[in-house]
C-alpha cells in the first residue's frame, strides 16, 4: 500500500500517520543549575520555554525535579520531549534558539547571573516494542526514573524478560507504566541501556511495591531462568547496573 493510501485510510478512521509515529523520537534532557537558581529555571520554563517549544514543534511530555538531595533536588530539572524525528528536533531547536522572544526571556532570567552550572545533557530515545503509549495528564503521585546498564550483548535478553515477565509483575504490584526506551546514540548507551519511567502513589508505595516484586516467586523464577540462559546477570554490577531516581512533577508538567 502506498503512503498516500495509508494516510487516506488513517484519515477515514481518525488515526495518526503510522509512518510518522514510527519515526517519532523522545529526548530526555537534564539541566543542573547553580545553587539557588532552580526556581529561576522553573519560572523560565513555566512562563516562556514550554510555550516556545510548542511554537517550534517540540512536544512537551513531562517535567520533573528529583526528590532526594543526593539526586539534585535543589539544582536539577529533568524533562522529556517528543519530536517527529531527529532531523525535526535539530531544526526545531535551531529555530527556538534564534527566536527573539526566547533570547529576551533568557537574557532577563540571567540578569543576576547564569542559571545553568554546566551544559544540558540530552539523550535521544527510541521506544521499545513493549512500551505503552506515553499519555499526559496521568493520575497524581510520584515518578521513578530507572536506568539499567547491561553487560554487552545482553540488552535483548533484558528486553525479553521485561516483555514476557517484568511488565506484568510490575502491574501486579501496583506500579504504573509510563514509558520504556533505549538510547539511540552509542555514546549515550545505545545497545547497553534501558531507560524507563514508572508512576507510584508515593515514594513509600514505590519502595513497598519493589520489595513485594523482588520477593514474588514468579519474578525469582523469571530472573533465575533468564540468567541461567544468558550466562549470569544481565546488568553490570552496582552501582552502575540499576539506577533509580524518584521525581516529583512540576506544576507545569503535562504528565503529573
Amino acid at each position: 500500500m502506498t503512503r498516500s493510501l495509508i494516510l487516506a485510510a488513517c484519515a477515514l478512521m481518525g488515526l495518526a500517520d503510522p509512518l510518522a509515529a514510527a519515526d517519532r523520537v523522545y529526548e530526555l534532557r537534564t539541566y543542573v543549575t547553580h545553587p539557588g537558581k532552580l526556581e529561576a529555571l522553573l519560572s523560565r520554563f513555566r512562563d516562556h520555554t514550554c510555550r516556545l517549544f510548542e511554537k517550534h514543534g517540540i512536544e512537551n511530555i513531562g517535567y520533573w525535579v528529583p526528590m532526594a538531595e543526593e539526586d539534585g533536588a535543589d539544582t536539577t530539572l529533568i524533562y522529556l520531549l517528543a519530536h517527529p524525528n531527529r532531523e525535526a528536533a535539530k531544526a526545531a531547536f535551531a529555530a527556538f534558539g534564534k527566536d527573539p522572544e526566547w533570547q529576551a526571556a533568557r537574557q532577563a532570567s540571567e540578569a543576576n547571573g547564569k542559571i545553568l552550572a554546566r551544559p544540558p545533557e540530552s539523550i535521544f530515545l527510541e521506544t521499545t516494542d513493549y512500551s505503552p503509549p506515553v499519555k499526559t495528564g496521568m493520575p497524581g503521585g510520584v515518578f521513578e526514573l530507572r536506568t539499567y546498564t547491561t553487560v554487552p550483548g545482553k540488552l535483548d535478553a533484558l528486553h525479553a524478560r521485561f516483555r514476557d515477565h517484568t511488565m506484568a509483575l510490575f502491574s501486579k504490584h501496583g506500579m504504573r507504566h509510563i514509558g520504556y526506551w533505549t538510547p539511540t546514540d552509542v555514546d549515550k548507551g545505545a545497545g547497553i541501556k534501558l531507560i524507563y519511567l514508572l508512576g507510584h502513589d508515593s515514594q513509600e508505595a514505590g519502595l513497598a511495591s519493589f520489595t513485594a516484586f523482588r520477593a514474588d516467586p514468579a519474578w525469582i523464577a523469571a530472573k533465575s531462568a533468564s540468567e541461567a540462559a544468558n550466562g549470569g546477570s544481565l546488568t553490570v554490577p552496582q552501582p552502575e547496573g540499576v539506577r533509580s531516581v524518584y521525581l516529583r512533577a512540576t506544576d507545569f508538567s503535562p504528565i503529573r
